[in-house]
């Protein structure tokens, strides 16, 4: 249909004043919000079923006396006197309808004082405009919920950014694109869950409250219990939880769930975020790299149907073998003036940072600065996947340390387009040097690091139950999403994403 052109913004408050007043009209005149009207078809299943319009012409629809029961929000209405048109939308699409009041009768007549954004229920046969749109020629009619706040108008749209995400559900109403998005979102997540149950892989569910923050090295979110009077902090990711499961038996687990950080918000961080992590008996760093490769390949073809995409405006290319770097090799090639001696000398590296312009701590070891001379010189070059290898064991607290090169780790981090998407090793399983490197770890935050990890001696423990070898993944789902819908914010991929409360 087509609509009239746009006309200034109205004054939002007494539209909605002129809105209530005719709520209580219907109140006066019975229930105002009927819940007896039952669907039978989508407007989304319409359209497919009914695309080729030649075959499916007006006359042919009409000759085939389908009738329809549909429900939806309506979302633009143009009045002609005796004839009218609407569209309405659920959630698979919209339909146009054919309105004609020696039909409808007084339905029609109510129609008239019907409002867009009002959630509607309609019965009809099908046909087909001279324009060619497939159209339900309404016989029956009701008004199912009066919608009291106007709808941004088609012309003007939901155009400040933060109301946006501040009023989702006015967003996905307006636009299909960021619609899209979450059914987008929605297949990565079933095909990810659906790639992983076909190679054996068990679904667990553990603790979102725990008595020891633990599995990353990130400022956990503290909260209380008041029955045991015991603090307990949100997860910052379950790692610890999920070994103690390969120790059980349980030789290949993931979870799908939240993970909660008291860090910054930015386009690339929400303070809660959705995280695959997965683990495997009896594989190293290099077999869990090879599954990330061939799992995100794969997701990217089930759902975009290719592993071609644009993010950023970078050209993204997921069917190629993903490069593989040592973390100093990188280093050295965007800074030429270190030498393989200097990516292991603290003081080299230091001199390095103070011309780079970092910050640098006392209690930082060599591995902490190569590290960020690897964030600051090589992290925002890596467009096309790279999986970064072989961190320093001081940045990597969890991770098994390498036979053939002390002070590195058998651990890797997958980047794409300048962004970490996942990280993963072969999983520390020597309890006695997991115990001194938590130990460490208390130490660094007596020095200041509000990050780092606490000793959990129960983990300690799982470990010398025993603990096989293992190799472990994690993988942000909200940054994959990012990746595959094309998303510059991960705000756009967060149906609820973290705002300042409005005063």
């Amino acid at each position: 249909m087509t609509e009239p052109a746009p006309s200034p913004p109205a004054d939002e408050n007494s539209l909605i004043a002129e809105r209530r007043a005719k709520l209580s009209a219907l109140r006066a005149n019975g229930q105002a919000f009927p819940n007896d009207f039952r669907r039978e078809t989508y407007a989304g299943d319409l359209q497919a079923e009914f695309a080729d319009a030649e075959s499916w012409n007006a006359e042919a629809l009409e000759a085939s006396g389908r009738r329809v029961r549909l429900a939806g929000r309506l979302m633009a209405k143009r009045v002609m006197g005796k004839a009218s048109f609407a569209q309405i939308q659920d959630e698979s699409g919209r339909i146009q309808l054919f309105l004609q009041g020696n039909v409808l009768g007084d339905a029609y007549e109510a129609f008239k004082g019907w409002d867009v954004g009002d959630i509607i229920g309609v019965e009809g046969g099908l046909t087909r405009t001279r324009t060619g749109e497939l159209s339900i020629r309404a016989d029956h009619l009701r008004l199912l919920v009066k919608s009291l706040r106007p709808l941004p108008d088609k012309w003007h749209g939901l155009a400040d950014v933060e109301q946006r995400y501040r009023h989702r559900y006015v967003d996905l109403i307006v636009t299909p694109e960021v619609r899209e998005v979450f059914v987008r979102r929605s297949k990565i997540i079933r095909a990810i869950r659906s790639w992983l149950d076909a190679r054996r892989f068990l679904e667990v569910e553990t603790p979102m409250m725990h008595y020891i923050p633990g599995g990353a090295t990130a400022r956990p979110f503290v909260t209380h219990h008041n029955a045991l009077d015991l603090d307990l902090y949100l997860r910052v990711a379950p790692e610890l939880y999920l070994k103690r499961l390969v120790v059980g038996g349980l030789e290949r687990v993931y979870e799908i769930n939240r993970n909660f950080r008291n860090e910054g918000v930015s386009t690339r961080h929400n303070p809660e975020f959705t995280m695959l992590e997965l683990y495997e008996a009896y594989a190293t760093y290099h077999e869990v790299m090879d599954l990330t490769e061939t799992l995100i390949r794969d997701v990217a073809e089930e759902v975009l149907g290719t592993t071609r995409m644009t993010w950023e405006g970078a050209d993204i290319d997921l069917g190629p073998a993903f490069r593989r770097w040592r973390m100093d090799e990188a280093v050295r090639h965007h800074n030429p003036g270190l030498s393989v001696a200097d990516c292991t000398d603290r003081e080299a590296l230091q001199r390095h940072c103070a011309t780079l312009g970092i910050r640098v701590k006392p209690s930082w070891g060599w591995g902490k600065l190569l590290l960020e001379v690897f964030e600051a010189t090589v992290e925002h070059t890596l467009v096309q996947p790279t999986f970064i290898t072989d961190h320093p064991v001081e940045v990597s607290p969890l991770a098994r340390a390498s036979d053939s090169d002390p002070g590195f780790t058998d651990r890797f981090e997958l980047f794409v387009n300048g962004k970490e998407l996942a990280n993963g090793f072969s999983e520390l399983n020597d309890p006695e040097d997991q115990a001194a490197r938590f130990r460490a770890q208390v130490d660094a935050k007596a020095g200041g690091d509000d990050e780092a990890m606490h000793f959990d001696a129960d983990y300690i423990r799982a470990l010398e139950v025993g603990l096989a070898p293992t190799g472990g993944l994690g993988i942000g789902i909200d940054r994959l999403v990012m990746l595959l819908t094309g998303s510059d914010s991960i705000r756009d991929v967060l149906l609820f994403p973290y705002m300042r409360p409005q005063p």
